[in-house]
């Protein structure tokens, strides 16, 4: 079961004026169930992505990044779970390609104006002749309310769709954001093994989108991990479509900029959070927050060594206050000269270590009430600065082993 996380209401997602979305059931890898979806861009929309950092990339992620490059207008996406497309080497990109000449041919567009995106069980071929004859179902289907669909359709091993909307106020006008997003294992920061894709209809400089979506991506789904693993496939991709009444924004960091920066940021880690709350296996929620580092690259190091440490993270799922592991994990993140008589450990409001040592006032039961909850911030102190970041994780139950040893099944 996901952590305080459920299914989204179709009715509290806003439609984005200029995308259209349709979900259809193509039979990819199981029947009867929703595995291909559409997506419909106006033209004049800016069209921006980030992607795995993972050398070893699935085709539609080198399609994708060829397509954005060109700068012909994404018109249109097509994406498909079950199956990766990856480890397929030049059969799975011919089979990547060929899904993007026939949905465009069907919108009579040219090929490099569509993006397409794969999930599921990698080294297998992508059934290109499935996925073909689903697509004038999913077309039929498009509709600018379906964000909800889609955000099923996309899904793996998720237990429940992912989905946030949010509207904000720029020069007076109603700017709409709405993002989808799916992932349970395989997360990591530099992309997981998630898709997660963000429409606004803000007015936006085109030279702004690639910079935005790589801001986002910083303050979201770079900032979490579940197992530590890097997967082939992730992507993020942000829609503009200009479609607001306000002016244009040319910069970011303008008060309009910043006003729709905070307002996408805060709909991208809704959207990044409800991937590790719906973890696989994962029975808890856990912010590790590192403050008073030398800069945020050093805080993220530290946050992430005891993010990642299988030994905090099943102590989590057991509620055993071996706190030990955490200080271990802070000492093995690589920081030479770090001191650890200058650190300090907290577990939400208890004070568990001090100057690098066990405060004399905790008491172990303490340590105990907080690892049972749900949701618990662990806050490490590092005494060398004023720098501080944050990163999201959950706990390793066995569940986490049976939905991996069973995966292919």
């Amino acid at each position: 079961m996901p952590v305080n996380l459920s299914a989204p209401d179709p009715a509290a997602l806003h439609a984005v004026p200029g995308v259209r979305i349709g979900v259809a059931e193509a039979g990819v890898r199981k029947p009867n169930r929703k595995d291909l979806t559409v997506v419909l861009i106006d033209e004049g929309a800016a069209v921006g992505g980030v992607f795995t950092q993972n050398r070893f990339c699935a085709a539609p992620v080198q399609v994708c990044r060829d397509h954005l490059a060109r700068d012909l207008g994404i018109r249109a996406m097509v994406i498909n779970t079950g199956n990766a497309n990856a480890g397929t080497g030049e059969d799975g990109l011919a089979r990547t390609r060929a899904t993007c000449i026939a949905l465009a041919r069907q919108l009579n567009l040219a090929p490099e104006q569509i993006l397409p995106f794969s999930t599921g069980v990698i080294m297998e071929p992508l059934p290109i002749d499935r996925i073909e004859a689903g697509m004038p179902a999913a077309l039929a289907d498009a509709s600018p309310t379906h964000w909800a669909r889609a955000a099923e359709g996309i899904m793996t091993t998720d237990t429940v769709p992912k989905a946030f909307s949010q509207q904000v106020q720029i020069d007076g006008a109603t700017v709409t954001i709405t993002g989808i997003s799916k992932g349970a294992g395989m997360i990591r920061p530099n992309m997981a093994t998630m898709l997660g894709f963000m429409a606004t209809d803000a007015k936006i400089d085109s030279a702004l989108i690639q910079p935005l979506s790589k801001a986002l991506a910083d303050a979201s789904f770079n900032r979490v991990t579940i197992d530590g693993d890097t997967s082939t496939n992730d992507s993020f991709v942000v829609i503009a479509t200009q479609k607001a009444a306000h002016q244009t924004i040319t910069s970011l960091d303008s008060a309009s900029g910043q006003a729709l920066l905070q307002a996408m940021q805060n709909v991208a880690r809704q959207l990044a959070q409800a991937i590790v709350r719906d973890g696989e296996g994962a029975t808890k929620f856990i912010t590790v927050r590192v403050e008073g580092g030398r800069d945020g690259a050093e805080c993220r190091q530290v946050a992430y060594a005891v993010a990642h440490s299988p030994l905090v993270k099943t102590a989590f799922y057991a509620s055993d206050p071996n706190l030990g592991r955490i200080l271990a994990a802070v000492g093995y993140a690589g920081i030479a000269d770090l001191d650890q008589t200058g650190i300090d450990l907290y577990l939400d409001d208890v004070h568990v270590a001090v100057k690098g040592g066990r405060n004399p006032s905790y008491r172990e039961e303490d340590g105990q009430r907080v690892m049972k909850q749900s949701e618990i911030t662990v806050r490490i102190v590092l005494g060398r600065g004023t720098a501080a970041d944050t990163v999201w994780t959950c706990d390793l139950s066995h569940d986490y082993v049976s939905i991996n040893a069973d995966y292919r099944s």
